[in-house]
């Protein structure tokens, strides 16, 4: 059975879904080149549908994260 791996960039710290009989796998925010077995592992499913929907949660959270950041410096 194929597991599921959610990891995080080395460079531009974006999450990315892999399966983790996967070596590597090209961002898609920064285009850099994310060996798995030494990047920052996030979360695992064993199901593709349920890694996606962490991978949507944790962007949601990065996304509002930023959002607030952007709204503070305004004020």
């Amino acid at each position: 059975m194929t597991n599921y791996i959610i990891v995080a960039c080395s460079e531009c710290e974006g999450y990315l879904l892999a399966k983790s009989c996967q070596k590597s796998r090209t961002c898609p925010y920064c285009g850099s080149r994310v060996l798995l077995e030494k990047a920052k592992k996030v979360a695992s499913s064993e199901k593709a549908d349920e890694a996606s929907m962490i991978l949507r949660k944790l962007k949601e959270r990065t996304a509002a994260k930023s959002g607030k950041a952007k709204l503070q410096k305004l004020i």
